[in-house]
């Protein structure tokens, strides 16, 4: 984000020991999950144990929760979760896919905000779990003049474990400003046109890359327990929603496309069909070759990259299957960004018009 501190000044008629107060202007903050700042075992661990001791993805009493956390879970998974990482590092830049993706995707909604408001919008971006911190990032745009600012969670589907612990962070932020901008959160848009249309393009694109028209398209979501669903969380509602709205825009017939749902962790039961477990059973129904997407993924990560494209394509290969692709994010394509921006101009109205 841009140093605006030359830009201050103090108030006409103020004290001279006033202090100087920057020009006001909106803030745009995006978020996404987070990522470690290294695939190193202290690294992971500093990760893991934020975002597995958050009571929005582990609602266990903590009695009983973090006692196994720290001294089990957090004593062996760094290794697991640094090895996975490890496989998709970037190396030359020194950091995850998913800062670097969502780096392109703040630079690239920078542009479309300046075309469309000048320097009266300030975009940055941040992470729920590691860095930048929500916290840092808050203090920094109500230094740069803030008074309002537009929370994203660049989750299109609202989830507990995502959208909302985004927006917890971002209250707590607010409580420790002395002068509390004033704060709009932008709703799920799993059913916002222009994401789904932007969503069956790139289907549209990788199929007509391919030699052969897969059996059978997946859309792979992130999981979480069933007893989430039971509890009142739309996430399960939503996601087949946008599983529905995508077959309709592309024309297909309800056998060429699926829903399931990857990332199941601890023992109970989660949402249903698991993606590891559809795809081999598709396999060994003959489905020799199928497409996956992650429709609720707005970048690549360690979830797709690895978990799909390495742990999935090998237990649908194990069960018979022959051709196995994977369909990339939306990332910073042109026509998510459109999306997005569009999304984001609409939760602007009445800020600025």
């Amino acid at each position: 984000m841009r140093d605006f501190t030359d830009e201050a000044r103090r108030p006409e008629h103020a004290p001279g020991d006033h202090p100087k107060v920057p020009r006001e202007r909106t803030g745009l903050l995006l978020a996404n999950l987070g990522t470690p700042d290294g695939h190193d075992y202290w690294s992971m661990r500093r990760y893991l144990n934020e975002f597995l001791s958050d009571r929005r993805v582990i609602d266990y009493p903590r009695w009983k929760w973090q006692p196994l956390l720290q001294a089990i879970i957090l004593t062996k998974r760094p290794f697991t979760s640094g090895a996975a990482y490890r496989s998709i590092w970037d190396t030359e830049r020194n950091e995850s896919p998913l800062l670097t993706i969502t780096k392109d995707q703040t630079a690239a909604m920078a542009e479309r905000m300046a075309a469309r408001y000048g320097e009266d919008v300030v975009v940055d971006f941040c992470m729920r779990y590691g860095n930048p911190s929500t916290k840092a990032k808050v203090r920094q745009m109500v230094e740069a003049g803030c008074t309002r600012i537009l929370f994203f969670p660049l989750y299109p589907h609202y989830a507990g474990a995502t959208s909302a612990t985004a927006n917890d962070q971002f209250f707590r932020a607010l409580m420790e400003e002395v002068r509390q901008p004033v704060a709009r959160i932008v709703p799920p848009y799993f059913d916002e046109p222009a994401y789904i249309d932007a969503l069956a393009a790139s289907v549209e694109r990788k199929y007509a890359e391919l030699d052969h028209r897969p059996d059978i398209l997946v859309c792979s979501y992130h999981g979480m327990p069933k007893r989430y669903l039971m509890q009142g969380d739309p996430y399960h509602c939503q996601c087949q929603k946008t599983t529905r709205l995508l077959r309709e825009r592309l024309g297909w017939e309800t056998t060429e496309i699926a829903t399931t749902f990857q990332s199941v962790f601890g023992p109970e039961e989660w949402l249903k069909p698991y993606t590891v477990e559809e795809v081999a059973r598709l396999a060994r129904q003959g489905k020799k070759s199928i497409a996956v997407c992650a429709p609720a993924f707005s970048a690549d990560c360690i979830e797709t990259l690895e978990e799909i494209n390495e742990e999935i394509r090998e237990s649908f290969e194990h069960a018979g299957g022959e051709r196995f692709t994977y369909i990339p994010c939306l990332n910073d394509d042109a026509a998510h960004m459109d999306a997005l921006a569009g999304v984001v101009e609409a939760n602007l109205a009445g800020w600025l018009d």
